[in-house]
């Protein structure tokens, strides 16, 4: 039984206005799934039927196997954490620490178990030393993370991040994917995440869907979506620094193995040029 699944999914806007058509789409227990596209492409529409933000306008959404309900939403949102591209949008208490307790305290948890859930959320998310500051003077990598807590927090088993790294600085960049790659090691949290950046996709997904206008085009490994070169440039989308340079030492003579991240790509120049002065 997978944890998210959709099928056929159709969702018109009033005016009747088509953003998505014909989605299927999956999520296991314990992966990290990038969904890519340029903007217009989705994406967003897509995670909020994740938690019934959104209702389809036809076919049909699973959490672990049932519809979403009026009589299980409440479970199906502590189940599907969402954390959306602006902060801002989710951030509303005094405090990070107040804001972070937000969910727990309208799930009507005890005062000890609510405290418990902050300081993990707090921990995970490395913002101990933030607690009791205000949330709008925080930088934009900070309010990213205290909403990340706060949907943390809830204790969901997949966690929906919509453009996480927007407005981030390269460190922020940095630590955000690191911070993805250690929720799935540590607490083998779900992790659905959208990006138009494909830089940084090689790094921390297991699997990619491509959509564009509202479908999916493509979907498979990072192997075997980044190979598809043409489909990605038809829809305006780039191939990642390693396999484009790679690529283009090949037709140029020089034989190394493909690769998708740094790693990868380290080691595949050690040996293609291996014993050469």
């Amino acid at each position: 039984m997978h944890l998210i699944e959709t099928r056929n999914l159709c969702y018109s806007y009033p005016g009747s206005v088509k953003a998505l058509e014909s989605i299927s789409f999956i999520a296991p227990r314990n992966s990290r799934i990038a969904v890519m596209g340029s903007n217009g492409a989705g994406k967003s529409t897509l995670f909020k039927h994740f938690n019934g933000i959104l209702k389809p306008t036809s076919g049909s959404v699973l959490i672990r196997g049932e519809p979403i309900t009026k009589a299980n939403i409440r479970e199906v949102r502590k189940f599907v954490g969402i954390v959306f591209q602006n902060p801002d949008d989710q951030i509303i208490a005094p405090t990070v620490a107040q804001d972070i307790a937000f969910g727990p305290t309208n799930l009507r948890l005890d005062e000890e178990t609510i405290h418990h859930r902050v300081e993990e959320a707090l921990r995970i998310t490395g913002i101990e030393h933030i607690a009791d500051r205000v949330p709008h003077h925080l930088s934009g990598g900070e309010k990213k993370r205290v909403a990340i807590a706060g949907a943390i927090a809830m204790e969901p088993e997949v966690l929906v991040l919509d453009e996480p790294t927007a407005g981030l600085d390269p460190r922020g960049v940095h630590d955000l994917l690191g911070f993805i790659n250690d929720l799935k090691q540590k607490s083998g949290m779900t992790v659905i995440f959208s990006t138009h950046d494909v830089s940084l996709i090689p790094e921390i997904a297991d699997f990619i869907y491509v959509m564009d206008k509202g479908r999916i085009v493509a979907q498979g490994t990072v192997a075997e979506v980044f190979v598809r070169t043409e489909l990605l440039k038809s829809v305006r989308l780039d191939v990642p620094h390693y396999p484009k340079l790679i690529q283009s030492l090949r037709e140029k003579g020089i034989p190394v193995e493909m690769a998708f991240t740094f790693e990868e790509a380290e080691n595949a120049f050690l040996e293609a040029f291996k014993g050469r002065s």
